[in-house]
């Protein structure tokens, strides 16, 4: 007797088909479940969400969801997951998540954050991308690494260094801190120069960075998205990528910045330890506490020309392995919510 072979799992991500300004660690991830072979892989609307058949929903910032651009849009989206919270209830859907973050952003109305206590208590399986991430006991969980960005970069021509420069690019917000990076570079003397590359979460950030920016000459603001191409420029022209963050749990920015043959200097810890034994030394340049002029001084210094030629090793972070594992958490998750044994 022939056995049928088995359905693919129908797995609807939390993100909306991918525009020019989405993140790249979402597209890859897309292709790479895309050709995993065992997947149907759908992109986020809401009539597919509330309506649509799909055996798990796959979350990853699951605070996007019930944000909006205004007041209103963020009543209606609000509403929207309460109905989705019951619809995953009520059809006993499997919800994984990514955890790329562990707080929950502090500007979360208190609906929101209600919400998002739902959709959290509603998880079958969490996907961690280091192995720091805290597991409560009895939960279901896959260490995924979070992929490298070389192929995907690789499309874009690569600058030499400059020497003295200095770069932050990403997403501003304010617990990144580069209002404070400014002030301490303002301190650091010499021939110098920082550029600041991305858009800013609110008004009120831009204008704070605009003024600190105005006192020094050196510094160099692109308050906006970059584009993935001016990406490898601001980076590539780069001696040094600082990411000045005050909690570090995970970060895109830093493998960007290593996926481009950069250093970084990030705050010490153990996520940042465990990356730097991985990556190879001289990498993953570490700072404690608060971010001095002195520290950022020692590393300018020590990375400035010391990796020309050379590679961090990323090997742990390829995308088809990372592929295959998700599929294998969605398996586990799928098998979890029916109540069966998951058998690999």
């Amino acid at each position: 007797m022939t056995t049928s072979p088995a359905r693919p799992i129908r797995v609807l991500q939390s993100f909306p088909p991918p525009r020019p300004t989405t993140n790249p660690y979402i597209v890859m991830l897309h292709d790479a479940l895309t050709d995993e072979g065992s997947l149907e892989v759908s992109t986020f609307s809401w009539s597919t969400a509330l309506f649509g058949s799909y055996d798990v929903l796959h979350l990853h910032w699951p605070e996007n969801l019930a944000q909006g651009h205004s007041p209103l849009k963020s009543l209606v989206r609000e509403a929207l997951t309460g109905l989705l919270c019951a619809r995953l209830l009520l059809r006993r859907t499997a919800v994984v998540r990514t955890v790329h973050n562990l707080e929950v952003p502090s500007e979360a109305t208190r609906h929101q954050r209600l919400l998002l206590a739902a959709l959290d208590k509603l998880t079958t399986l969490r996907i961690a991308l280091n192995t720091v991430t805290p597991a409560a006991e009895g939960e279901l969980w896959e260490l995924i690494p979070h992929g490298h960005y070389r192929g995907w970069m690789a499309r874009y021509e690569e600058p030499p260094s400059v020497p003295g420069r200095i770069a932050y690019a990403g997403m501003i917000r304010r617990y990144k801190n580069v209002e404070h990076l400014i002030q301490v570079f303002s301190q650091v003397p010499g021939p110098l120069t920082l550029r600041v590359a991305g858009a800013p979460s609110t008004a009120q950030l831009r204008s704070s960075l605009e003024s600190l920016a105005a006192d020094d000459p050196r510094v160099q603001l692109r308050l906006e998205h970059v584009s993935d191409a001016e990406l490898a420029i601001v980076i590539g022209e780069s001696e040094l990528v600082v990411l000045p963050y005050s909690h570090m749990h995970n970060s895109g920015s830093a493998l960007m910045a290593l996926s481009l043959d950069r250093p970084v200097l990030v705050p010490a810890g153990e996520v940042n330890e465990l990356l730097a034994r991985e990556v190879g030394p001289g990498w993953v340049h570490q700072y404690a506490g608060t971010l001095t002029p002195a520290a950022l001084a020692a590393a300018v210094n020590t990375a400035a020309g010391s990796h020309r030629g050379s590679s961090p090793d990323l090997s742990a972070r390829e995308w088809v392995p990372a592929a295959d594992a998700h599929a294998r958490a969605y398996r586990r998750a799928v098998a979890a919510r029916r109540g069966r044994r998951y058998s690999s």
